[in-house]
């Protein structure tokens, strides 16, 4: 089958396109999946750097990507919640970076939604909905949100104004009128981060999603009022999280209840109640290029992969 592997952690040129890859075999309670479409992520690359070990162990030969859409192709010995020709979104247990996979977690796809469309969902939405629960971030409140533009802070934004929560997002200004029409209130990075917050929010703001690092964390806390609210600052970017004393949050939660919740949001998705951004669609043997512009910090939407 073609695929995507890398032998060792570097720059985007360890990824190799190869088409004689063995196909991966479901085993017991397993579903292998054609892969339509693949969702490109920032841990894409992170993982092939080495960084992130500790939450994405490597073992070589390694086939990047977490998240896809595509059609069950075959059942392991005990499966009877799916059947071959499914169509589903989800994880993979062996590389979404492929033209077959296994499945990890999965939910149905709606009729009506894009097949990259659903390939774009999976991580941000889970990532989004879990961040807003450590949080536990209530109708009524306010949320400071460093990175809101991205594809997962736009999901978040979605998911917490839904929720009757004001928004205060962070993003370029060009990003600005983006954020306007999914309900947020735009502030601008850089220098004065904080007094933009603030006049933002004059009544303060409750809790803090960080979804893209840069070192706003001493800013987060002091938005909150000091070390007592570090409880109600979660960061999935910054990796010095530890040393302030705030959580960082990267691994997916319960199986089933991320399940519920991805199906959830297919259906918000597929009413048009819920949108991820699509930057740019490019066929599988693109991937080296696909991952260099998702480091490049610049793009705006998911970058999505055919195989």
């Amino acid at each position: 089958m073609e695929a995507i592997v890398y032998e060792e952690f570097g720059g985007p040129e360890v990824l190799r396109h190869e088409t004689g890859v063995e196909r991966p075999e479901p085993g017991p309670g397993e579903v292998r999946v054609k892969v339509a479409a693949v969702g490109v992520n920032p841990v894409d690359w992170k993982r092939r750097y080495g960084w992130v070990e500790e939450f994405y162990p490597t073992t070589f030969p390694a086939v990047p990507g977490l998240e896809f859409a595509g059609t069950v192709d075959a059942l392991g010995e005990g499966v009877t919640d799916l059947a071959v020709g499914d169509e589903v979104l989800g994880w993979t247990k062996t590389g979404a970076y492929a033209e077959y996979a296994l499945a990890g977690t999965v939910a149905p796809k709606p009729a009506g939604l894009s097949w990259q469309a659903a390939a774009a969902l999976p991580v941000a939405g889970e990532t989004a909905r879990r961040v807003l629960d450590l949080l536990r971030v209530r109708e009524g409140e306010t949320l400071f949100l460093h990175g809101a533009a991205g594809v997962v802070g736009s999901v978040a934004v979605q998911l917490a104004v839904a929720a009757g929560i004001t928004v205060v997002g962070s993003a370029s200004e060009s990003n600005h009128a983006y954020l306007r029409e999914l309900g947020a209130i735009p502030v601008a990075y850089g220098d004065g981060l904080a007094d933009r917050v603030r006049a933002a929010a004059p009544e303060g703001v409750d809790a803090v999603f960080d979804a893209a690092g840069h070192g706003v964390l001493p800013v987060a806390i002091g938005l909150l009022g000091g070390d007592a609210a570090k409880e109600r600052i979660v960061t999935i970017a910054a990796t010095d999280a530890a040393e302030h004393g705030i959580v960082f949050s990267g691994v997916t939660g319960e199986p089933d209840a991320v399940r519920r919740g991805l199906t959830a949001q297919a259906r918000l998705a597929v009413e048009g109640a819920l949108t991820v951004r699509l930057a740019e669609t490019l066929p599988l043997k693109e991937a080296a290029r696909a991952q260099e512009a998702s480091e490049s910090g610049h793009v705006r939407g998911k970058i999505v992969l055919i195989p």
